[in-house]
Protein backbone atom coordinates (compact mmCIF):
# COMPACT_ATOMS: atom_id res chain seq x y z
CA UNK A 1 0.00 0.00 0.00
CA UNK A 2 1.41 3.38 -0.98
CA UNK A 3 2.04 6.00 1.67
CA UNK A 4 -0.13 9.14 1.68
CA UNK A 5 3.02 11.27 2.05
CA UNK A 6 5.50 10.43 -0.73
CA UNK A 7 8.40 11.54 1.50
CA UNK A 8 7.48 9.36 4.48
CA UNK A 9 9.01 5.98 5.13
CA UNK A 10 7.05 3.32 7.01
CA UNK A 11 8.29 2.01 10.36
CA UNK A 12 9.04 -1.45 8.99
CA UNK A 13 11.34 0.00 6.32
CA UNK A 14 13.17 2.08 8.96
CA UNK A 15 13.59 -1.03 11.14
CA UNK A 16 14.91 -3.06 8.22
CA UNK A 17 17.31 -0.27 7.23
CA UNK A 18 18.68 -0.29 10.77
CA UNK A 19 19.10 -4.06 10.84
CA UNK A 20 20.84 -4.19 7.45
CA UNK A 21 23.11 -1.30 8.43
CA UNK A 22 24.11 -3.19 11.58
CA UNK A 23 24.76 -6.35 9.53
CA UNK A 24 27.03 -4.40 7.19
CA UNK A 25 29.00 -2.93 10.10
CA UNK A 26 29.45 -6.37 11.63
CA UNK A 27 30.61 -7.83 8.30
CA UNK A 28 33.15 -5.03 7.88
CA UNK A 29 34.56 -5.91 11.30
CA UNK A 30 34.96 -9.61 10.53
CA UNK A 31 31.97 -10.97 12.43
CA UNK A 32 29.71 -13.70 11.10
CA UNK A 33 26.17 -12.40 11.54
CA UNK A 34 22.72 -13.48 10.46
CA UNK A 35 19.38 -11.77 10.71
CA UNK A 36 16.62 -13.84 12.27
CA UNK A 37 13.28 -13.92 10.51
CA UNK A 38 9.67 -13.91 11.61
CA UNK A 39 7.36 -11.86 13.76
CA UNK A 40 7.81 -13.94 16.91
CA UNK A 41 11.59 -13.71 17.05
CA UNK A 42 13.19 -12.76 20.34
CA UNK A 43 16.39 -11.34 18.83
CA UNK A 44 17.16 -9.59 15.53
CA UNK A 45 20.73 -10.65 14.75
CA UNK A 46 22.87 -13.60 15.82
CA UNK A 47 26.58 -12.75 15.88
CA UNK A 48 29.66 -14.96 16.02
CA UNK A 49 33.22 -13.72 16.45
CA UNK A 50 35.36 -16.26 14.54
CA UNK A 51 38.55 -14.95 16.21
CA UNK A 52 37.36 -15.59 19.77
CA UNK A 53 34.52 -18.06 19.30
CA UNK A 54 32.19 -15.78 21.30
CA UNK A 55 28.52 -15.62 20.39
CA UNK A 56 26.27 -12.59 20.80
CA UNK A 57 22.64 -11.75 20.31
CA UNK A 58 21.68 -8.29 19.07
CA UNK A 59 18.33 -6.62 19.39
CA UNK A 60 18.22 -3.64 17.00
CA UNK A 61 16.19 -0.52 17.78
CA UNK A 62 16.15 2.16 15.11
CA UNK A 63 14.91 5.73 15.05
CA UNK A 64 14.76 8.07 12.07
CA UNK A 65 14.92 11.75 13.02
CA UNK A 66 16.13 15.13 11.81
CA UNK A 67 18.88 17.15 13.47
CA UNK A 68 20.91 14.54 15.32
CA UNK A 69 23.31 17.28 16.39
CA UNK A 70 20.86 18.73 18.90
CA UNK A 71 20.34 16.98 22.22
CA UNK A 72 16.80 16.12 23.26
CA UNK A 73 15.74 17.64 26.55
CA UNK A 74 13.34 16.22 29.11
CA UNK A 75 12.35 18.08 32.29
CA UNK A 76 12.60 14.82 34.22
CA UNK A 77 15.43 12.98 32.46
CA UNK A 78 17.70 15.80 31.26
CA UNK A 79 19.58 15.94 27.95
CA UNK A 80 20.02 12.92 25.73
CA UNK A 81 21.41 12.30 22.26
CA UNK A 82 18.26 10.40 21.39
CA UNK A 83 15.60 8.06 22.70
CA UNK A 84 14.22 4.73 21.56
CA UNK A 85 10.86 3.19 22.41
CA UNK A 86 11.09 0.07 24.56
CA UNK A 87 8.57 -2.04 26.43
CA UNK A 88 8.09 -3.10 30.02
CA UNK A 89 9.57 -6.55 29.24
CA UNK A 90 12.96 -4.86 28.58
CA UNK A 91 13.19 -3.98 32.30
CA UNK A 92 13.99 -7.56 33.23
CA UNK A 93 16.22 -8.71 30.35
CA UNK A 94 19.73 -9.31 31.66
CA UNK A 95 21.68 -11.80 29.57
CA UNK A 96 25.48 -11.43 29.28
CA UNK A 97 25.42 -12.35 25.57
CA UNK A 98 22.52 -10.00 24.69
CA UNK A 99 23.23 -6.48 23.50
CA UNK A 100 20.98 -3.80 22.11
CA UNK A 101 22.16 -1.89 19.08
CA UNK A 102 20.46 1.50 19.07
CA UNK A 103 20.61 2.94 15.58
CA UNK A 104 20.00 6.58 14.86
CA UNK A 105 19.41 7.46 11.20
CA UNK A 106 19.47 11.14 10.36
CA UNK A 107 16.53 12.02 8.09
CA UNK A 108 18.31 14.99 6.58
CA UNK A 109 21.57 13.16 5.71
CA UNK A 110 20.69 9.44 5.89
CA UNK A 111 23.82 8.96 8.00
CA UNK A 112 23.92 6.38 10.78
CA UNK A 113 25.11 6.30 14.38
CA UNK A 114 25.33 3.03 16.30
CA UNK A 115 25.28 2.51 20.08
CA UNK A 116 25.85 -1.05 21.30
CA UNK A 117 24.72 -1.42 24.93
CA UNK A 118 24.69 -4.51 27.19
CA UNK A 119 21.21 -5.76 28.12
CA UNK A 120 21.97 -5.33 31.84
CA UNK A 121 22.57 -1.58 31.34
CA UNK A 122 19.42 -1.22 29.24
CA UNK A 123 17.25 -3.12 31.74
CA UNK A 124 18.48 -1.06 34.68
CA UNK A 125 18.02 2.28 32.93
CA UNK A 126 14.60 1.46 31.45
CA UNK A 127 13.31 0.34 34.85
CA UNK A 128 14.80 3.29 36.76
CA UNK A 129 13.75 5.96 34.26
CA UNK A 130 10.18 4.70 34.24
CA UNK A 131 10.01 4.61 38.04
CA UNK A 132 11.41 8.17 38.14
CA UNK A 133 8.81 9.31 35.60
CA UNK A 134 5.98 7.73 37.64
CA UNK A 135 7.31 9.30 40.84
CA UNK A 136 7.62 12.78 39.30
CA UNK A 137 4.13 12.65 37.80
CA UNK A 138 2.67 11.62 41.17
CA UNK A 139 4.54 14.52 42.86
CA UNK A 140 2.88 16.84 40.33
CA UNK A 141 -0.47 15.41 41.44
CA UNK A 142 -1.11 13.79 38.10
CA UNK A 143 -2.85 10.48 37.82
CA UNK A 144 -0.83 8.23 35.53
CA UNK A 145 -1.52 4.83 34.13
CA UNK A 146 1.47 2.49 34.36
CA UNK A 147 1.50 1.29 30.76
CA UNK A 148 3.84 -0.95 28.77
CA UNK A 149 5.87 1.76 26.99
CA UNK A 150 9.34 2.78 28.15
CA UNK A 151 12.07 4.96 26.65
CA UNK A 152 15.78 4.24 26.54
CA UNK A 153 17.92 7.37 26.38
CA UNK A 154 21.63 7.91 26.00
CA UNK A 155 22.98 10.77 28.03
CA UNK A 156 25.45 13.53 27.24
CA UNK A 157 28.85 13.75 28.96
CA UNK A 158 28.96 16.47 31.60
CA UNK A 159 25.20 16.50 32.18
CA UNK A 160 23.88 15.79 35.69
CA UNK A 161 21.20 13.10 35.95
CA UNK A 162 18.85 12.07 38.73
CA UNK A 163 19.41 8.39 37.96
CA UNK A 164 22.47 6.62 36.50
CA UNK A 165 22.22 7.29 32.76
CA UNK A 166 24.29 5.50 30.11
CA UNK A 167 26.38 7.97 28.12
CA UNK A 168 26.41 7.98 24.33
CA UNK A 169 30.20 8.27 24.17
CA UNK A 170 30.63 5.07 26.21
CA UNK A 171 28.61 2.96 23.77
CA UNK A 172 28.94 4.59 20.36
CA UNK A 173 30.52 2.08 17.96
CA UNK A 174 30.99 -0.48 20.76
CA UNK A 175 31.54 -3.21 18.17
CA UNK A 176 33.84 -5.11 20.57
CA UNK A 177 30.77 -5.76 22.76
CA UNK A 178 32.40 -4.32 25.89
CA UNK A 179 30.22 -4.45 28.99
Amino acid sequence: MASKNPNSINKNSVSLAGEFAVLSQLALRGYDANMTLGHTKSVDILVSNPRTGKLYQLEVKTNFKNSRNKASVSKIHGQSVSGWIMSKKNESVDMPSLFYCFVNISKDTNSFKFYIVPSKVVASYVRDQHNLWLSEKKKEGKKVKDGEMRIFRLGVKGEKYTIPTPLAEDYEDNWDFKT
